[in-house]
């Protein structure tokens, strides 16, 4: 788990759209984004939800198909989502006080991931 909240503000700012939207994208099936309390304990917790709402080593259609033991991390990737919007006031992301954007990587093994950070507005 990753705070990558710097980095999309820092692509806010160099855009110098004032007002309007970011959009977050993670290229991938097997990761997410979103946003939380970005603190020890939340950054543990998240992942260990996922692991017992959708666990891995189970049997899952995916794995009688590739047998790749990561069938569980499409799953748990697509029960966050892929990409978040959050809107642009004043240059800035308004962001609650313990609210950061985080990058999630579900599956199995590390990944050198790829995320698109689009900015809109005027």
């Amino acid at each position: 788990m990753h705070n990558i909240t710097s980095q999309v503000a820092n692509v806010v700012t160099k855009s110098r759209i004032k007002a309007g939207t970011v959009h977050i994208f993670n290229v991938g099936s097997t990761a997410c984004v979103g946003t939380i309390e970005y603190e020890e304990g939340l950054e543990a917790d998240l992942p260990a939800l996922f692991d017992r709402l959708i666990p891995p080593s189970r049997e899952y259609g995916h794995e009688e198909a590739w047998h790749d033991g990561n069938g569980h991390s499409h799953l748990q990737a697509t029960l966050m989502g892929p990409s978040l919007t959050v809107p642009v006031t004043d240059g800035k992301l308004p962001l609650g006080t313990w609210q950061q954007i985080f990058h999630l990587e579900c599956d199995i093994k590390p990944h050198r991931r790829e995320i698109i950070v689009t900015v809109q507005g005027e």
